[in-house]
């Protein structure tokens, strides 16, 4: 084990404090004797940083002689365990999360939760439901209908109507029945309609699939949403950190001005300028802090989470993977795989065979009748009396428009219309995704390339930055190339932060165009 201390003397006072066990740590039970005691994490990019890329650095200072000591845990070596860390680094964070009681999210469980939450696809799964039960109404065309019929009427009184008979006896047959009931069991049953019933049948069917389709379409809509999300948040931190570390590297280059200007080695118009340019980044650091928090907002409102509840994003900012296959490959799999294309395949299907109905709208139909009915009077029973009798009956009725103002002719002109706007509609989709496919992928391309250009950007801003603070402390460099060099660095890193957060949503568009 290598443990490298660094003692840093700031300003003139009395002698620096030593270094001893817990000397530092001493601050926090004594804030009114020390302006500032924390503990930090110092980020190294570069070729000259150690293998962890950065050291546990322990700050103190004391206003009164500003002294400074930084003690750094440079590198740790650790033989006959060389998973020890990265089995450490995870359980560290489990136990970091629950301790904070923060909600840990991967990328999938919050596609998960949305899916959950969403209020879009509650709405889309009831209309594949509505969908659904539309087959049962076209189905139910083609099925006998039975129904129970009653009814009471009540007439005025007429004179009865009798015959005088043979042997003598006065035989009533129309009698005065004022009361009057009605009972009936009736039947129905198509049993021809050339066609028509089968092809709206069919059409609800094909209706019924795009409505499935267009849930499925929904959540990859919505999985794109929240992954642009997901990745605005992590973006919006990550931009976040990098400002942070921008502005403490500021403000030690602050520090080391404001004691040049004590030591009469630099003009007062240095620090000023160093001064202004901190004020610059701390503003563009509140700024972007807000634009993380809107993310965060937005993230919170897809996943249904509450307001006060901290969220902690597994996922980090990584170059995704490239795309070897070519754009035409690509739209002929995003043809099969894609929702919303189905979708519209099948509303084709379904307006194919409205088409098939409308045809025959002038065709001769076929159905069978048949009742009993069970009444008082029964008008089928002959003479009238007032006790209940029951009969039935039997029909069979075909029914052939022969005309009809040309209706018939108009709802099929109609539904061909419906079919070939359709078919251009489809059409017009095509090409559209063989295109928005080709775009998606050269993005996907040029974020790639942009990324490892920001990459070289940030080391050579970096040792840039190394040398001129070297030059600066030698007093060969002024403090104007040093700030320069620290804007550069910044900038660079946040290029960077950027590219990466672009390469991630040009994935995410590539997948979601392809339909994956």
């Amino acid at each position: 084990m290598l443990i490298s201390l660094r003692l840093t003397w700031m300003h003139g006072g009395p002698a620096p404090l030593g270094w001893s066990d817990g000397a530092c740590f001493g601050a926090l039970r004594a804030p009114d004797r020390y302006a500032v005691a924390r503990r930090e994490r110092n980020s190294c990019h570069g070729p000259h940083c150690g293998p962890n890329g950065g050291a546990d650095v322990t700050v103190c200072w004391l206003p009164t002689t500003r002294i400074m000591i930084a003690g750094a845990l440079a590198a740790i070596t650790m033989t006959g365990t060389p998973g020890l860390r990265a089995q450490e680094a995870p359980q560290q964070g489990a136990q970091q999360g629950a301790q904070t009681g923060a909600l840990r999210l991967t990328l999938g469980d919050a596609v998960q939760r949305a899916f959950e939450h969403s209020h879009r696809l509650r709405e889309l799964d009831a209309r594949r439901a509505q969908a659904d039960a539309n087959i049962g109404v076209a189905r139910a065309a083609d099925l006998p209908q039975v129904s129970a019929q009653a009814s009471y009427t009540r007439t005025n009184h007429v004179d009865e109507f009798g015959l005088q008979t043979p042997d003598g006896l006065f035989r009533i047959v129309y009698p005065d029945i004022p009361d009057n009931y009605t009972s009936r069991l009736d039947v129905q049953w198509p049993l021809f309609d050339a066609g028509r019933s089968r092809a709206t049948r069919e059409s609800a069917k094909a209706e019924a699939r795009a409505a499935g389709r267009d849930e499925a379409d929904g959540r990859a809509a919505l999985r794109l949403e929240v992954v642009s999300a997901y990745w605005a948040v992590v973006t919006g931190r990550e931009t976040v950190g990098v400002r942070e570390q921008g502005l403490e590297r500021l403000g030690a280059q602050l520090r080391d001005v404001q004691a040049q200007l004590d030591a009469g080695l630099v003009p007062p118009s240095d620090v000023l300028n160093v001064e202004a340019q901190e004020s610059a980044q701390r503003a563009e650091l509140i700024d972007a802090e807000a634009q993380r928090d809107i993310a965060e907002l937005m993230l919170r409102e897809l996943l249904g989470l509450a307001p006060g509840l901290p969220i902690e994003l597994v996922e980090s900012l990584q170059v995704p993977p490239a795309t070897e296959e070519s754009p035409a490959d690509l739209a002929k799999d995003a043809a099969a795989r894609r929702a919303d294309r189905q979708a519209l395949a099948e509303r084709l299907e379904s307006t194919r065979r409205r088409v098939q109905a409308a045809d025959a709208g002038d065709r001769p139909s076929m159905a069978l009748a048949a009742g009993v009915d069970y009444a008082r009077p029964n008008p089928r029973i002959f003479p009238r009396n007032e006790d209940w009798n029951d009969s039935w009956d039997v029909s069979a009725r075909v029914t052939w428009p022969l005309f009809d103002g040309g209706r018939a002719d108009a709802e099929t002109a109609a539904a061909r219309a419906v079919v070939a706007a359709a078919e251009a509609r489809l059409a017009e989709y095509d090409r559209q995704l063989r295109i928005g496919i080709g775009r998606r992928q050269l993005q996907l391309r040029a974020a790639r390339a942009s990324v490892q250009a920001a990459e070289d950007g940030v080391r050579s801003a970096a040792e840039a930055r190394r040398v001129l603070n070297e030059r600066f402390t030698a007093g060969v460099a002024t403090s104007t190339d040093l700030l320069d060099a620290q804007v550069a660095l910044l900038q660079a890193e946040l290029t960077r932060t950027s590219a990466l957060a672009h390469a991630q949503l040009a994935a995410a568009a590539l997948d979601r165009a392809v339909g994956r």
